[in-house]
């Protein structure tokens, strides 16, 4: 989050405690967003802090680090954390992008296969492999879930569009008279 919105890396920095947000402007496919990026803690210990941000949220970037297992094994629980605390209304098409981070690291734990079967067997969710440190494709994961948000909004309005009753449309006028 830091890295795509200020375009810097903290080495300093280790884990989000409690909840940060940034926001940032941009322009994606000729379309002007105003993103509000909330970077919640992953750690049980923060859950009660993290969950009331959920509500409201237009699609959510599950991250892992790829060498640390246990990140990785978390993604189906803060999943269903989060389709439970977010209440959004159609759970089926809720756009996800997942990132395994961390990727300019030596010792992986999650190779990019078992990262994008995963992402298969829950709900075809993009997937990219990012490192906040080098930037590895910060901007593209990003860019990638704003297009999710903007497709899903889309299949909305088309739907609402398409099942819109013309309460004047096609009247037939009539002329009648008394007497």
């Amino acid at each position: 989050m830091n890295r795509y919105v200020t375009d810097r890396f903290d080495s300093q920095s280790f884990h989000t405690i409690g909840v940060e947000f940034l926001n940032r402007d941009l322009e994606v496919d000729g379309r002007l967003v105003t993103l509000q990026i909330w970077d919640t803690a992953g750690q049980e210990r923060f859950k009660s802090l993290r969950t009331p941000f959920y509500r409201g949220a237009d699609c959510c970037l599950l991250t892992f680090a790829v060498n640390d297992l246990q990140s990785f094994q978390n993604l189906g629980c803060w999943k269903k954390e989060f389709m439970y605390y977010s209440d959004v209304k159609d759970p089926e098409r809720f756009p996800f992008v997942v990132l395994g981070n961390k990727v300019d690291m030596e010792q992986r734990e999650v190779g990019e296969d078992e990262a994008r079967a995963w992402c298969e067997e829950n709900g075809c969710c993009p997937y990219f492999e990012t490192s906040a440190k080098d930037d590895t494709n910060v901007t593209a994961a990003f860019e990638a879930a704003v297009r999710e948000v903007l497709a899903a909004e889309d299949q909305i309005d088309h739907a609402l569009l398409s099942s819109t009753i013309d309460l004047h449309g096609n009247r037939k006028t009539s002329r009648t008279s008394c007497c």
